[in-house]
């Protein structure tokens, strides 16, 4: 006569419906705070990302401008050298900023690694992309800007606005006195992608 499995330990043999519907619970809080954490990590990264190409393309626009207002001729342009006075002629220096907030200057540019020399400048802001134009200069001011070169600076741009100063602790201006020759520094605001750049502060080649 063969002996039964006690009643006390087949029930201890499996799970009860109870047991096992307290564990799919667990399990699935388990599985929603690991997937969250992973999409909240996704979406850190995206952010580091976006901020990151963010900050090279300020640090990559601002020292591209920087050089380009570093090497502002100021004064006549005779043999590579610069001398103090007039703005008559091709050998020049060259400055003004426009009614539409366009900014234009003379500089000594390097496009690449052979083509390169004195060129009026031109940033602008023209729809929603700021752009940087430039001519040979043929005469004492430039002219036809539409049908001038340009290059790409920042895109999605909704606000620019260029001030200057006269002397180092004067105050900033906006409006244009044609009379003025190059200032001391000059200021960019930029606002592109619903976001204010540093303001841009920098001295003309002197």
């Amino acid at each position: 006569m063969s002996q039964g499995v006690p009643k006390r330990a087949q029930r201890d043999a499996g799970f009860t419906l109870i047991e096992v519907m307290v564990a799919l619970t667990i399990l699935s809080l388990v599985m929603v705070v690991t997937v969250t954490g992973l999409r909240t990590l996704g979406n850190t990264q995206v952010a580091i990302t976006r901020l990151t190409d963010r900050v090279d393309e300020i640090r990559s626009v601002s020292s591209f401008l920087r050089d380009a207002f570093d090497a502002t001729i100021v004064g006549d342009d005779l043999g590579g050298l610069t001398l103090g006075g007039g703005r008559g002629g091709p050998g020049s220096g060259f400055f003004r900023i426009e009614e539409d907030g366009s900014l234009e200057w003379r500089s000594s540019m390097l496009f690449g690694e052979t083509y390169g020399g004195s060129f009026y400048l031109r940033l602008a802001q023209v729809e929603n992309t700021l752009i940087l134009q430039w001519q040979e200069p043929e005469n004492s001011e430039p002219y036809a800007w539409e049908e001038s070169p340009s290059r790409r600076v920042i895109d999605r741009v909704e606000e620019f606005s260029v001030a200057y100063r006269r002397e180092l602790d004067g105050d900033w201006i906006t409006e244009w006195d044609k009379s003025f020759a190059t200032p001391y520094q000059i200021r960019l605001r930029i606002k592109s992608s619903d976001r204010y750049w540093p303001d841009m502060i920098m001295g003309m080649g002197r």
